[in-house]
């Protein structure tokens, strides 16, 4: 039996930290925002065990303790006695106890909050606008300098150690950026704009998730933040900021022929040509991202022909309609958007 026991505590601890770590987990903090979270659940984790272990513990001596007065006794009803009235009095510890408790649970999760709050990056940071689809991320990135600013789709970069300000809009319905290893979540609310920020301490590539269920396709519309290097971060954003380069083979230009030839131009944008559309993700650079179909699908050859040929077939429900081509301009329109880096 002690064996058992020993056995179950342990998958127990296992199961409870079995996703402490990656990169979708507010238990590896990569920012402060992230950290004070983090230190607020660990609190309550700690809190909330020693209480678990303390009410079973009194639960068992409790029983034995009765069973053992009952043998004593014998089928006579007794009056109130001393041990009756030490119940009483830890009875009322424990409640007193669990007053404390509950106000110490109130008092860190408010300063938590206020702390996130205080903090107001917005004048020497990043600004980023946010926006939610079904299913998908928008970002623009505004500046001050208009030929600064840029729109990308479902993978956004920001510099390590540099504030973010965040703009949050929704167009359809409500959404929620949550990004765990950063942040806490937000709110999207159609109508409604709202705002947050998040810091990144160190490089690395970090999940983030709609957290509020926005229909058939919630579980995927993902997104992804890289944290870089202040350098390597501006080398992207210049990137960025560039037209889309032209076509340097045969094969792209029958691939922007297509694009222009079929249903791709109603739904997209490809900043240098004449497709302006914002139905559908910005595509100016879609060939220097890591993933697509908001992080889907990594972004290979094979997946971006599998994508335009049906789209249903991974994201049934999402708006990007069937596309009938031909093997050759189906290869022709994956060169062309390949080349968009």
């Amino acid at each position: 039996m002690r064996r058992l026991i020993q056995c179950l505590a342990a998958l127990s601890v296992a199961f409870c930290f079995s996703s402490c770590g990656g990169i979708q987990n507010s238990m590896n903090p990569a920012g402060p925002n992230a950290q004070k979270l983090s230190q607020l659940w660990w609190l309550m984790f700690i809190v909330c065990s020693i209480v678990y272990v303390a009410v079973i513990i009194a639960m068992f001596l409790s029983l034995r303790g009765r069973t053992d007065e009952a043998a004593e006794r014998g089928p006579v009803l007794h009056l109130a006695s001393d041990s009756e009235r030490r119940r009483q009095t830890t009875v009322i510890a424990f409640i007193s106890i669990t007053i404390v408790i509950l106000f110490v649970f109130l008092i860190a999760s408010y300063t938590s909050g206020r702390a996130l709050r205080l903090n107001d990056p917005s004048k020497n940071g990043l600004a980023i606008e946010l926006t939610g689809h079904q299913w998908w991320w928008e970002a623009r990135y505004n500046d001050v300098d208009a030929s600064n600013i840029f729109t990308t789709a479902n993978e956004i970069h920001i510099p390590v150690g540099v504030p973010v300000t965040f703009t949050l809009r929704s167009t359809d319905v409500n959404h929620s950026f949550w990004m765990p290893n950063l942040a806490g979540k937000k709110d999207l609310i159609p109508g409604k704009v709202t705002t947050m920020w998040l810091h990144a301490d160190k490089p690395g590539v970090y999940r983030g998730q709609c957290a509020e269920y926005c229909g058939l396709q919630h579980a995927k519309m993902a997104l992804w933040i890289v944290a870089e290097p202040q350098d390597q971060f501006n080398a992207w954003r210049q990137n960025q900021t560039q037209e889309a380069v032209q076509p340097a083979s045969d094969v792209q230009k029958r691939g922007q022929q297509v694009f222009f030839a079929t249903t791709c131009v109603m739904c997209h944008a490809i900043n240098g040509t004449a497709a302006g559309s914002n139905i559908g993700p910005n595509l100016t650079h879609v060939g220097s991202r890591n993933m697509i179909a908001a992080a889907t699908l990594s972004n290979t050859r094979e997946h971006v022909v599998q994508w335009i040929r049906d789209s249903q077939t991974f994201k049934p429900g999402n708006k990007m309609p069937q596309n009938n081509l031909s093997d050759a301009d189906l290869q022709s329109l994956a060169d062309y958007l390949g080349s968009l880096k």
